[in-house]
């Protein structure tokens, strides 16, 4: 089946990567920031992966709609043309709804973006979304109230949906995060395929069952020795540890492996945090032989790297968030920009997992008719 993405809030493009290797075409990407769709265009040029065939647009969600309205329903309906579904994908911005955030809500800036996405989906009615949000949008009461709403708004323009509060760890990625993830698919298109959403196989790519990590015997803290050697206990999933990933993407000789914040002072506090000891505000070392806490760079929270005396780099920030190491961030992005990015992106393998669902699900009922 022919599956077209026009994919927003882009980021460098994590999210739409996963797309990208489940077979989905990404044609359009929308992203307001200059510099994090410079990225964008860097990774995939370096990956030999081809340009949306509608191209790029920076600018906000907004403005994008107001301004290329007529553009956009024309790229839509020439997608259709070619017997294929055509999905909209994004994670608006949401440190509105983090629990860590300043909890602004629905009437912060970051968080009116979560209704413009959902008005850009009802305006456009494409085949069928994903929405992909925080933990704290799911979890803290005001928020939900808004998140019902926002689905409410969808159902009544016609679509059918079921979301999932979803670990990365579920995946295979050796990081602790959860985000929400709202699939919908139109009604017309549910009805002519015979899809039945209730059936949605959220279950079918997950690799590991959540409580079970957790509740296995995972190092605590060891003391921290400079470049010292530790041996991964027995009984451990490697693939979800740190030092796994940076083995994988060869951290140490990656492109960006020099990138990361010198502090002017704060050295000898680095290094009296052991390794593992992630519990504190603002200063975490993470464990090499267990997986990392939410990837969240800014904010003053500070990462530490397990066996050296310094933060991570954005080389190991990538292998933390799943990125094949081909993964390249331009060399002269700001370290501020660069870690906001990968910050902010959905863990590679955790969109490859949800983007194959999809495809399971869209597939179940190939053959058909699926054209408007």
């Amino acid at each position: 089946m022919e599956l077209k993405i026009f994919s927003f809030f882009s980021g460098c493009g994590f999210l739409d990567l996963g797309f990208e290797k489940a077979g989905y075409d990404i044609e359009l990407v929308n992203e307001f920031s200059s510099s994090f769709l410079r990225a964008y265009k860097y990774a995939r040029k370096n990956m030999n992966i081809r340009e949306p065939r509608f191209g790029y647009y920076n600018c906000d969600v907004n403005d994008f709609f107001a301004q290329n309205k007529s553009e956009l329903k024309k790229h839509l309906k020439e997608a259709r043309q070619e017997d294929c579904l055509v999905g909209f994908i994004g994670g608006p911005p949401c440190p509105d709804f983090s629990v860590a955030g300043k909890q602004r809500g629905k009437d912060g800036d970051n968080g009116k973006l979560s209704l413009a996405y959902v008005e850009l989906i009802i305006k456009n009615k494409p085949d069928f979304f994903l929405f992909e949000n925080v933990k704290g949008l799911w979890s803290t009461a005001k928020h939900r109230s808004y998140y019902d709403e926002l689905k409410q708004k969808l159902a009544d323009a016609g679509y059918l949906m079921t979301d999932r509060l979803t670990n990365a760890i579920e995946y295979g990625v050796a990081q602790d995060r959860d985000r929400i993830l709202l699939f919908g698919i139109r009604k017309e298109i549910a009805k002519k395929r015979q899809y039945n959403i209730s059936e949605f196989p959220w279950q079918k790519n997950i690799k590991y069952n959540l409580s079970d990590v957790k509740n296995m015997a995972w190092p605590t803290v060891d003391e921290f020795i400079e470049d010292g050697v530790r041996d991964c206990p027995d009984g451990l999933p490697r693939e979800l540890t740190v030092e796994y990933w940076f083995r994988k993407n060869d951290v140490y000789n990656h492109p960006n492996s020099n990138a990361f914040f010198t502090p002017r002072g704060g050295l000898i506090k680095m290094q009296t945090v052991e390794e593992g000891d992630s519990n504190k505000k603002s200063y975490k070392r993470i464990h090499r032989w267990r997986y990392s806490p939410t990837a969240a760079y800014g904010n003053n929270e500070v990462h530490l790297h397990p066996y050296k005396a310094r933060r991570l780099s954005v080389a190991e920030c990538l292998a933390i968030q799943s990125l094949p190491k081909e993964f390249i961030l331009p060399p002269d992005m700001s370290l501020s920009d660069s870690f906001k990015t990968i910050g902010n992106g959905v863990p590679f393998l955790l969109s490859y997992g949800i983007a194959k669902t999809i495809r399971d699900f869209l597939e179940s009922n190939d053959g058909k008719d699926n054209c408007k």
